[in-house]
């Protein structure tokens, strides 16, 4: 679409239409990416009693020229400062987790830390002799951090077991007329 724009004569009106059509299908994927984020979160919220998250560095990945645009992509800011209201609204407690938290370096099952362990090393395989536990690295640090948040399964989530919601219909009953806002605004000036 990009090229459609430039490719138009300056000052035309096809420059113009396909200039909206442009910023169109960027508004487009913003409301698709807002709405995403708003649903993640709001369901995370609500089915979670404990939500564990990590301070990572984000500002690291921007500098990798493969990972920058995936990276700025996903709004790792907006998606924990809607976390963290929604979390509020629905009861949920959110513990965040220090920025050097070794949770992927250090063995699930018996705590031993891997100081040696590599970021391309995918799988974490633990060096103690009486363990030997082999994990994806993902997997041993989601573990290590929901011990972190001292989580159990009897809590499963914040409004019970049965999900989120009063579970019971609304004592209050609506109003079978649409209710529309007061419009009104005084003239200015």
């Amino acid at each position: 679409m990009h090229r459609a724009v430039t490719r138009k004569p300056k000052g035309g009106n096809n420059r113009q239409q396909a200039a909206h059509r442009l910023a169109n299908a960027y508004r487009k994927v913003g409301q698709q990416r807002a709405n995403t984020l708003h649903q993640v979160t709001t369901r995370l919220a609500q089915t979670t009693s404990v939500i564990v998250s990590e301070d990572l560095y984000v500002a690291g990945p921007l500098k990798h020229h493969h990972l920058a645009q995936a990276s700025a992509d996903v709004g790792f800011a907006a998606f924990r400062r809607h976390l963290a209201y929604k979390a509020a609204w629905y009861a949920s407690r959110i513990v965040v987790a220090a920025r050097w938290e070794p949770s992927s370096t250090t063995c699930a099952a018996c705590g031993w830390y891997d100081a040696n362990l590599a970021l391309s090393d995918r799988v974490f395989r633990c060096q103690q002799a009486d363990c030997g536990h082999v994990m994806d690295r993902d997997l041993n640090a989601a573990r290590n951090l929901a011990k972190l948040a001292g989580s159990s399964s009897a809590r499963r989530n914040a409004r019970g077991a049965a999900g989120a919601g009063r579970g019971r219909e609304a004592a209050v009953k609506l109003a079978p007329v649409k209710q529309k806002p007061n419009t009104f605004y005084p003239p200015v000036g």
